[in-house]
């Protein structure tokens, strides 16, 4: 780690032990209730959004959160000290690839399965990746390391290489309450970092939601081919029909994806034939799981291409043209798609009507949370 850092660490630890006092719960007498350390620094849950999903034994800290941003930008966390977690998902590309390849390249320059999800308002949500295999942000901040498509390293390699350094050990102490490093510990520093990255300051959101006028119209702008009012009224209504998957109202809190308990997977008519990739059913092995996967927000989206699990969908006109078509009819495919397969006809949406929608999708774009200082990498400061 450089040395510009060490001012940082010690102003942390010495924040740290005057905080403890305020912040430190003690054992009970059977030693059963954990102790926690650290500035407390708790979520600001936007207005209309959900409760956060925080453990009760990660609570977000300064200390633990600043710990988490450096592990995510660290290339130590890869086999050839090449990748960090970063390296698939830029801040300026909302936490998705900084590349335009359909998935993403590990450290042996081996191409993925998968497209790299974006990484926003994660503390909202319950499971992660496309097949949802991870229950928390602590398990899901791990996988990438050790997963041979990726990071491809053993967290005891990890683990020795932050013990050598000679900041890591004191910012554990200052995050956890002594310089232990551990694979516990490391995913859970990760997944604070990565709750704090909260995007809820669009255009839409500031026309819509913190006026909380939800028909609030927006401002056009005459040099756009499309309209984002008309494109608005198309997202919520029957004719663009997006709003069964990607609520932004009120019961979608406006994440703008279903993350609720029943609707966090679908079969979106994708394929006719998903070979190599069962998507939720790999998990679970139900078969009304084929073809299932998680439900992406539509925030940022100008900003995450290319879409879909497999990322074959290369634009944002192109995944609405794919929506207009209305998708396979492949056994499973999920009911909301009413145009799905050849014999239900199209949705057939007229080129005014895509260029609509496109221009109301680019108001979800926060281009605050895009360039936020505290979601930049540590290591070029």
């Amino acid at each position: 780690m450089r040395q510009n850092h060490s001012s940082t660490i010690w102003k942390l630890f010495l924040l740290a032990i005057l905080s403890i006092g305020l912040y430190q719960c003690k054992k009970s007498e059977d030693q059963s209730s954990p102790v926690m350390f650290g500035t407390p620094q708790p979520l600001e849950i936007p207005k209309g959004f959900p409760k956060t999903n925080v453990p009760a034994d990660n609570p977000q800290t300064v200390e633990g959160v600043e710990l988490g941003r450096h592990l995510f930008y660290d290339k130590r966390l890869s086999a050839d000290l090449t990748q960090s977690c970063a390296s698939c998902h830029a801040q300026h590309r909302a936490f998705s690839d900084v590349t335009l390849d359909p998935t993403s390249t590990g450290v042996d320059g081996i191409k993925g399965r998968r497209n790299s999800m974006a990484l926003f308002n994660l503390a909202f949500q319950e499971k992660f990746f496309w097949d949802g295999r991870a229950q928390s942000l602590e398990e899901q901040s791990l996988h990438p390391i050790e997963d041979p498509l990726e990071l491809n390293v053993k967290l005891e390699t990890v683990i020795a290489r932050l013990e050598a350094d000679t900041a890591y050990p004191e910012m554990f102490a200052v995050a956890f309450g002594d310089n232990k490093i551990s694979k516990k510990r490391i995913g859970k520093a990760i997944a604070q970092f990565e709750r704090t990255m909260i995007s809820a300051n669009s255009e839409f959101d500031k026309v819509k939601r913190i006026s909380g006028n939800i028909d609030a119209p927006f401002i056009e702008d005459a040099s756009t081919p499309g309209s984002k009012n008309n494109g608005w009224l198309l997202f919520k209504g029957t004719t663009g029909d997006c709003f069964h998957c990607h609520s932004i109202e009120a019961d979608g809190a406006f994440l703008g994806g279903s993350f609720g308990v029943n609707n966090q997977f679908r079969n979106n008519g994708l394929k006719m034939k998903y070979r190599g990739d069962l998507g939720r059913q790999g998990v679970t092995n139900e078969p009304s799981d084929f073809g299932k996967f998680k439900v992406p927000s539509v925030r940022n989206s100008e900003r995450t291409a290319p879409f879909m699990h497999d990322g074959s969908v290369p634009s944002l006109d192109s995944v609405i043209r794919f929506y207009s078509f209305g998708g396979f009819s492949n056994g499973n495919t999920d009911p909301q798609m009413d145009f799905a397969g050849d014999a239900k006809g199209t949705r057939n949406l007229s080129e005014e009507q895509i260029d609509d929608l496109e221009e109301f999708l680019k108001t979800l774009t926060d281009w605050e949370f895009l360039e936020d200082p505290r979601f930049s990498d540590p290591f070029a400061e």
